[in-house]
């Protein structure tokens, strides 16, 4: 992967572009993609809905706007903060193109998506020296959770546009979770919380048996 500044447009000071070297937009060899592709996955055109084309934890999604939207960030952090929408916006942006695989085993190459790195969202609250690991909150009552350094990647995101499009409310409008290197369970849908804390945390699929390391190219998809 290589760090843009400049690459077909010229982004603002707040905003980054991050792409794969191998991607280009005439789409990928059969090889290429065979080589993208982890363990027991296919690919597949886009990603699934939840609430239409899979069914999410509740019956129906949480139904989010803009206009009273806010993002706390509290726990082993100095300076804890409530975001509104216009104060997320106002965070450097960056652009991200990357792979989504679900533990399902279907896979969406090429996903460019849009938003604010965690490292970023680290540099406004200033972790504690204790803080190991980051649980995600999620307006369905869904949770997930990564140590800080499965989460310093540039390609890691809280995405709120997913090929120059706002999400759709069933690809988690208007802010979900992006972790390429992990099975998307990992990826939360209507982000509404990050929480710092000391002792990592297991999320709702992690409680139920999925595994907690969600390594896609391990195809760690269990708890063993």
């Amino acid at each position: 992967m290589k760090f843009y500044k400049n690459l077909n447009q010229t982004p603002t000071k707040q905003q980054h572009l991050i792409i794969k070297e191998n991607h280009n937009k005439t789409g990928f060899s059969m090889t290429h993609k065979q080589n993208r592709l982890p363990p027991d996955q296919t690919e597949t055109d886009h990603i699934l809905r939840w609430g239409t084309d899979h069914p999410g934890i509740t019956t129906t999604n949480p139904q989010l706007k803009l206009e009273t939207y806010t993002l706390t960030i509290d726990g082993e952090v100095e300076n804890p903060a409530k975001l509104s929408w216009s104060d997320f916006l106002a965070l450097p942006q960056t652009v991200s193109v990357s792979d989504f695989h679900c533990v399902e085993g279907w896979s969406v190459l090429g996903c460019k998506w849009t938003g604010v790195r965690i490292r970023d969202i680290e540099a406004l609250v200033k972790p504690r020296d204790v803080a190991r690991a980051v649980t995600f909150e999620c307006a369905d009552n869904y949770t997930t959770s990564l140590f800080r350094e499965e989460l310093a990647g540039d390609d890691v995101l809280l995405a709120h546009k997913l090929n120059d499009e706002p999400l759709e409310e069933g690809l988690g409008f208007p802010v979900r979770l992006i972790v390429p290197n992990k099975y998307a369970y990992k990826s939360a849908l209507w982000v509404v919380g990050l929480k710092f804390t000391s002792v990592k945390e297991l999320g709702f699929w992690e409680r139920r048996g999925y595994s907690d390391s969600a390594d896609v190219w391990r195809n760690d998809r269990y708890r063993r």
